[in-house]
C-alpha cells in the first residue's frame, strides 16, 4: 500500500473508506485531504485530485479511487450571511461569503429564519453548497443558481471570482468544468417574511414525501423530455426490483436504496437493467467514481481569462 503523504501546509491527510461520507453508504478506501483554507487546498490539487461533498447524487466504486479525495472545512465550511450594504438593499439582499463546505441544508433553514427568499425549492436536498451548486442541485421548484451572486472557484491555474452570467448554467449543469472546485458564494436573496418562506419551503418539501427515507444518492436519471424518469422505470415493471442489497425503491421508481450491506456492484447491475428495459434512452444524474479525472486540462472558451 502506497505511504500516505504529509502536508507540508498542515492539511489533515488519511486513507479512509469513503462510503462514510456518501448519502448511498458505498464506496472503497481513498487517500483523503481535508483542507481548511486556500493554500491547503492548491497543495491537495497538485497530484489528480477529486473532491466530495455531502456525497449525495454520489456512487462510488467499491475499489474507492486512485486520486486524492478533498474535502473542505475550516473557514472554507462557514457562513456569513451579513447583508452587504453596498450590494444590498431593503429588497435585495447579497450575503456575504459562504464557504463550499457549508451543509446545504442547515444553510436553507438559517435563510428561513432570517425571512431571506430565492432558495427554498433546494430544501432537503443532502449536499453542501460547493457540490450543490457544482450540479446546479434543486428540484421543481427551484435550483442553486437562482439564489447566486459571485462565485469563487478554485481551478489548477488559481482561483477565479466569476457570475452566473459567466457560465453556460441550465437544468443540473452549472457549466463548471470537472476539475474546479466551488470554494466560496455570495448568494443574492429577496427579503421575504420568515412565514413567507417557510411557506414556500413546506410546498417544495411535500412534494418530497413519497421519496424513500433508506440510504440513497438521490434520483438516478435525468427526466427524459419532461417525462418522469421514475414512471418509465415504473411503466418498466421494475419497482421493487433488488440486486443484493440494492432496491429500486417501491416509493419512487427513480430511486435506489441500499438496505443495508449494499455494494457499488449492486447499484451498477440495477442502473444496468434500468437502461435495458425503459425503451427511451436514459441520462444518469448520479456521478459515478472513478471516471475520467483531469488535471490542468485546456479551460472551455469562456473560462479563457486570467486568474484573479
Amino acid at each position: 500500500m502506497t505511504a500516505t503523504p504529509e502536508s507540508r501546509t498542515g492539511a489533515r491527510v488519511q486513507r479512509l473508506a469513503l462510503a462514510r461520507f456518501t448519502t448511498l453508504g458505498v464506496g472503497g478506501e481513498a487517500e483523503v485531504w481535508v483542507v481548511t483554507n486556500h493554500e491547503q487546498l492548491a497543495e491537495a490539487m497538485e497530484e489528480p485530485y477529486r473532491i466530495l461533498g455531502g456525497g449525495s447524487n454520489l456512487v462510488i466504486s467499491d475499489q474507492g479511487v486512485p486520486e486524492r479525495v478533498i474535502r473542505l472545512s475550516g473557514p472554507l465550511a462557514e457562513r456569513d450571511l451579513t447583508p452587504d450594504p453596498d450590494l444590498s438593499d431593503p429588497d435585495r439582499i447579497v450575503t456575504g461569503w459562504v464557504g463550499g463546505g457549508v451543509p446545504l441544508p442547515g444553510l436553507i433553514r438559517a435563510l428561513q429564519k432570517l425571512g431571506y427568499s430565492n432558495l427554498e425549492g433546494t430544501v432537503g436536498i443532502p449536499a453542501q453548497v460547493g457540490g450543490a451548486v457544482w450540479m446546479n442541485a434543486g428540484t421543481r421548484y427551484g435550483e442553486m443558481f437562482d439564489g447566486l451572486h459571485t462565485l469563487e472557484i478554485a481551478t489548477p491555474a488559481g482561483l477565479r471570482v466569476v457570475t452566473p452570467d459567466d457560465l453556460r448554467w441550465g437544468y443540473r449543469d452549472s457549466g463548471i468544468p470537472r476539475n474546479h472546485i466551488v470554494t466560496r458564494v455570495r448568494l443574492k436573496l429577496q427579503k421575504r417574511t420568515p412565514e413567507e418562506v417557510l411557506a414556500k419551503m413546506t410546498l417544495a418539501d411535500t412534494a418530497r414525501k413519497g421519496q424513500p427515507k433508506m440510504k440513497t444518492p438521490g434520483c438516478a436519471f435525468k427526466n427524459p423530455g419532461g417525462v418522469g424518469a421514475g414512471r418509465l422505470i415504473d411503466e418498466a415493471g421494475l419497482k421493487g426490483t433488488r440486486v443484493g442489497n440494492a432496491l429500486i425503491a417501491p416509493e419512487h421508481a427513480n430511486f435506489i436504496v441500499n438496505l443495508g450491506g449494499a455494494t457499488a456492484a449492486d447499484v451498477h447491475a440495477l442502473l444496468d437493467l434500468i437502461r435495458q428495459r425503459v425503451g427511451v434512452p436514459l441520462e444518469l444524474e448520479y456521478e459515478l467514481w472513478p471516471g475520467e479525472v483531469q488535471l490542468g486540462a485546456s479551460l472551455p472558451a469562456q473560462w479563457a481569462l486570467e486568474p484573479t
